[in-house]
């Protein structure tokens, strides 16, 4: 296949998948599912064209979603990250790792595979999706009480990172044919990636906005360009010092969107169409990975784990997150358990282990595939009476 037929092809699928999410949006269907099914349709060989290169889906899919928590951060207010940063903060680390701990463990029973591959399997599927928890809330007009909604934004925004690291180590571990990793490395690898990731994420974010603050750019649409290139620095620069790639993707963002005086607004819009574009092309390049009838045949095995996730370790991990917040009100814990959305990241993140040639990596991709789609159908519909249910749904007379 030749270039110009390859970015035809892909063009037609992102229209098509467009063209389809209005549609779609009214029946209540997220944009997920239409993007992955246009790439599951097209790409299985029913039209004579066939892809299957998980080296170069992995790396699209690493930098959509870079792109995705970048602006996650331009849109995220300090004000914002004040009210939710406690709660969210904790849900968003030791949320994760509880998640990932008391999943591992039941997937060690209700699964074939070894122990630290139960672990991986936990941790490519701990965080909750940025993307599907903005795009849900967005579409039902749900503004919650107690800044429920606020807590769930910050926590999907932020807990990659540390899903991330846990997915990184692991598959390390599990890959690995040299000398043996201790627990001291392992710490010092997660203690260096969060302080270089936030150092360089600060750092590039503060330069980026002071420079355009003080230069006083006349042509607008430079604005955007110039923050496009502070954010390939902030982010491949600081995965390249050792830091975490998506925490100075995420902080460089919430510097450059909360410090930005001139063409915000222009950024803002320009770089909410790039996460959309960002979006898309990465779930039709997931669909275009996976095979139907591969795919299909590991459906069955992913229900048991998904039911473990959704209705056992999430909960659990997040009630006991919240011990040291005794004032929050029983039925806000209960809803931000319930909804543990997931979306295209756990798929990208299993894919780290495909890529790596990980024993039994192919089929953990296709079970966390099924539990991704589980949770935004399951999940994703349950929002909205839920919130109703528990007495959480904000009156717009309220909310005004």
């Amino acid at each position: 296949m030749t270039l110009q037929i390859a970015f035809v092809l892909m063009a037609c699928l992102v229209a098509l998948g467009i063209l389809l999410h209005q549609p779609s949006k009214t029946l209540g269907i997220p944009s997920l599912l239409i993007f992955i099914g246009v790439g599951l349709m097209f790409g299985n060989g029913e039209f004579n064209f066939i892809y299957d290169n998980l080296a170069l889906t992995s790396l699209i899919g690493s930098i959509a979603l870079n792109v995705i928590v970048f602006v996650g951060g331009l849109n995220t207010s300090t004000s914002a990250i004040r009210v939710a940063f406690k709660e969210g903060g904790i849900l968003s680390t030791i949320g994760v790792l509880l998640t990932t701990v008391l999943l591992g463990g039941m997937l060690y029973f209700i699964t074939d595979f070894n122990f630290l591959a139960c672990l991986l399997f936990a941790a490519v599927v701990s965080s909750t999706d940025a993307a599907a928890v903005f795009s849900i809330l967005e579409s039902k007009k749900l503004k919650l009480k107690h800044n429920t909604d606020t807590v769930l934004e910050f926590e999907s925004a932020t807990n990659d990172p540390v899903a991330l690291l846990m997915v990184t180590i692991l598959t390390g571990i599990l890959a690995m044919s040299g000398d043996p990793v201790t627990a001291g490395s392992i710490t010092v690898t997660l203690l260096q990636q969060v302080v270089v990731g936030l150092l360089v994420g600060y750092a590039v974010g503060k330069i980026c906005v002071g420079l355009l603050n003080a230069i006083k750019l006349e042509e607008y649409g430079l604005i955007p360009v110039f923050v496009m290139a502070c954010f390939f620095i902030a982010t491949y620069g600081g995965e390249l010092l050792g830091g975490n790639i998506l925490i100075a993707s995420y902080v460089s963002g919430v510097m450059i969107g909360n410090n930005l005086q001139r063409g915000r607004e222009v950024s803002r819009h320009f770089f909410n169409s790039v996460s959309w574009l960002a979006q898309a092309l990465m779930f039709i390049i997931l669909g275009l990975q996976f095979f139907p009838k591969e795919l299909f045949s590991d459906a069955l095995a992913s229900i048991l784990p998904a039911i473990a996730l959704i209705f056992v370790a999430r909960p659990a991990a997040v009630f006991l997150s919240y011990l040291p917040f005794r004032k929050v009100e029983r039925n806000k814990k209960l809803f931000i358990s319930a909804i543990g959305l997931k979306g295209a990241t756990p798929i990208v993140f299993a894919l780290i282990p495909a890529a790596a040639g990980v024993e039994g990596a192919q089929q953990m991709a296709h079970m966390v595939f099924f539990i991704v789609l589980i949770s935004v159908v399951l999940q994703g519909a349950a929002l909205e009476p839920l919130a109703d249910k528990l007495g959480l749904r904000q009156d717009e007379e309220t909310s005004a």
